[in-house]
């Protein structure tokens, strides 16, 4: 498939970082800034759309330049950190939360959940009860490490002001997500989100909550259509966006399910696959 849009009539991109944005050592290149900028020489509305927490995207977003709101937690929050504004913050139920921690424990599999942002102590946001491997390798991907703490005693001692948590999240290789999700499903049904963001990642999430219920914010603040909005993205947390916006462009490494949505596939990630079709695309 080939996108049919008239380049004049697209007013923002929204992107995803990990695998579409980001090469493959999560790092942008020069010919991707460059390309932004062209966009943002134009007046486009530069939306990024992630699963990662506010501060890990902060370098990025400062690199490039951007304002405005942007989509963090897979669409569980939507801020505009130039502003210092939450404009929409979307919680898992705690019940919800702690089936999950209990699903890790009995399974063996590491696990950690993100809070709100709470007044009380700043660095209590990234809470795990194990010291494993997987907390250092999130650690280097993210740059955030998660706090070891007794999560249940957590969520006693902030019981009145704590509404839920932003996102649980199992670290896992996919063949041990393959036994996670029956679980889950049995348990929750359609009432939780359950998606795949990385390759040894699987998140849950209020059902209210998906990049593409994040685009619906940023739109609405924007006061633009979805047909104005190109979304780019590669993994199964994106295809909401994908979907919602009135174009969508997955890159060459993308999931077969992701690339099977997308009205164009273009470059891969360690090609730029994002900057080459932006050049071409708006003739940068």
């Amino acid at each position: 498939m080939s996108i049919r849009a008239n380049p004049d009539s697209i007013k923002a991109l929204v992107i995803d970082l990990d695998g579409t944005l980001l090469g493959p050592l999560s790092v942008l290149s020069e010919r991707t800034i460059r390309a932004i900028e062209g966009c943002k020489r134009r007046g486009i509305k530069i939306v990024l759309a992630t699963g990662r927490a506010m501060e890990a995207v902060e370098p990025f977003r400062r690199e490039l330049g951007l304002a405005g709101p942007m989509i963090y937690f897979n669409g569980s929050v939507v801020a505009d950190m130039e502003a210092g504004k939450i404009i929409k913050t979307t919680l898992l139920d705690i019940k919800a939360a702690e089936f999950c921690l209990e699903l890790a424990k009995e399974m063996g599999v590491y696990f950690q959940l993100y809070l709100p942002a709470i007044n009380e102590d700043p660095r209590l946001n990234l809470l795990t009860e194990w010291d494993r491997p997987e907390r250092e390798f999130y650690h280097q991907h993210t740059g955030i490490l998660a706090n070891i703490v007794d999560i249940k005693t957590v969520f006693l001692r902030l019981k009145s002001r704590l509404e839920g948590v932003v996102k649980c999240m199992y670290l896992a290789e996919p063949e041990i997500q393959e036994k996670i999700r029956p679980r889950l499903d049995e348990h929750f049904g359609n009432s939780v989100y359950v998606v795949q963001t990385y390759r040894t990642f699987l998140e849950v999430l209020s059902d209210k909550a998906s990049k593409g219920h994040g685009l619906v914010h940023v739109l609405e603040s924007y006061n633009l259509k979805a047909e104005e909005a190109i979304a780019f993205g590669d993994e199964e947390n994106d295809i909401p966006m994908l979907k919602m916006a009135g174009f969508s462009a997955a890159p060459l490494n993308a999931k077969e399910s992701v690339k099977a949505i997308a009205d164009q596939i273009i470059g891969s990630n360690d090609e730029d696959g994002v900057a080459e079709f932006l050049e071409d695309f708006f003739k940068l």
